[in-house]
């Protein structure tokens, strides 16, 4: 997915600054949301070739591609919204509040925003929401690729401060031996309450009870 068809669309209808918004981070029992927005240049000279929905992409590829974006793009903006937010407002609200963010952070004001999925935000500019936009659009795959880096990059950081969680392999998902871990070691600072209480030993007594 190298074109640039939506957003050069946009452009033919009358928009200057368009820009795509993703996150990283909705399904893992612990650490923030990370929220991205990317304005692109659509000349054919500055085009950014390999963008993808940045799951697609190898860890070393979402790195390059990944410099190349902050280097080139005309703006980016990266938003954590933490666990406790999560835990507070629920996580579909938590990735509406940082998708928001990250466009009204962006240092050139966007007159048009693409949303990936069905997301609408809280916002006074006109969107489109696109599903599947990570892989469909460019601006999309950028965002996606920025908030998947940074979100990585901040749980390895995160995996030296928990190391009996293993962080930095499983960045906070549910794997059976992050459970594992949580079932042993209890719950830390960055993990989701909703997400991960039923995990602990604490959780599993409460259930036990209630049945």
């Amino acid at each position: 997915m190298d074109g640039l068809d939506y957003e050069r669309e946009c452009l033919a209808r009358g928009y200057r600054a368009v820009a795509g918004v993703d996150e990283a981070g909705r399904g893992p029992l612990a650490g923030p949301v990370v929220c991205a927005a990317v304005i692109l240049p659509t000349e054919e000279e500055k085009r950014i070739f390999g963008i993808n929905d940045s799951k697609k992409l190898s860890a070393k590829k979402r790195e390059l591609l990944a410099e190349q974006i902050k280097e080139r793009a005309l703006a980016f903006s990266v938003v954590e919204v933490d666990e406790h937010t999560v835990d507070e407002i629920n996580i579909l609200q938590a990735t509406r509040l940082g998708m928001k963010r990250a466009v009204e952070s962006l240092s050139v004001c966007a007159d048009l925003v693409l949303v990936d999925g069905n997301m609408t935000l809280d916002l006074t500019v006109p969107q489109r929401s696109i599903v599947k936009g990570d892989a469909l659009v460019c601006s999309i795959g950028a965002a996606s690729i920025l908030a998947k880096t940074y979100r990585d990059a901040l749980m390895k950081r995160y995996d030296l401060e928990y190391p009996v969680y293993g962080f930095a392999k499983h960045m906070g998902y549910g794997t059976a031996e992050h459970i594992r871990a949580i079932r042993e070691y209890g719950l830390c600072t960055i993990h989701r309450r909703t997400f991960a209480q039923k995990f602990s030993a604490e959780g599993e007594k409460s259930s036990s009870a209630n049945t």
